[in-house]
């Protein structure tokens, strides 16, 4: 949501029913390594969603899609579906592309308990950079979005707390 990585024509508020965002993926690439795995969000079955919708250009679509493709796909922990979500501004219901968590895929970590989160959390590093800047990204720009999500802004101040303090020497 907070980086999308290609050119829209709009973003809308949107829901998706059926699906729940949560921190259930193991990541081995972007935020995390084989060794030490970061954990990132999948779309994973039960409750909703709140999030964003992109438009993107017709003449675009099928760019868009190999792109999301590229960068959802590198180890295949989704799995690629059309669903129908609710725009939450005009109560209209449109098709989007979405990648749901493959709960048989050994990346899958489930609901893991709380502190065991954090611990992952607060020490994983990948390609795309730092778990722990991963997590605030996303509670920030879910702030700004207007979605209010305590769990995870709670795991934040958890994961804060681990970090250590650019005035505090080792």
């Amino acid at each position: 949501m907070w980086r999308p990585g290609f050119e829209h024509e709009e973003r809308r508020p949107a829901l998706l029913r059926g699906y729940r965002r949560s921190f259930c993926v193991y990541s081995h690439v972007h935020r995390g390594t084989p060794e030490r795995p970061g954990l990132v969000f999948g779309l994973d079955a039960g409750g909703a969603c709140r999030g964003v919708a992109f438009r993107v250009a017709a003449s675009r679509a099928e760019e868009t899609r190999r792109y999301l493709q590229a960068r959802e796909q590198v180890t295949s922990v989704y799995v690629e579906a059309l669903k129908n979500v609710e725009l939450v501004d005009e109560r209209r219901r449109v098709e989007a592309l979405c990648f749901i968590v493959d709960r048989r895929h050994p990346q899958y970590a489930g609901a893991l308990p709380f502190e065991r989160q954090v611990e992952i959390v607060a020490g994983a590093e990948g390609r795309s950079g730092r778990n722990p800047d991963y997590l605030e990204s996303t509670v920030r720009h879910l702030e700004e979005t207007g979605i209010a999500d305590r769990e995870l802004t709670r795991l934040w101040h958890a994961v804060a707390e681990r970090l250590p303090r650019p005035d505090r020497r080792p």
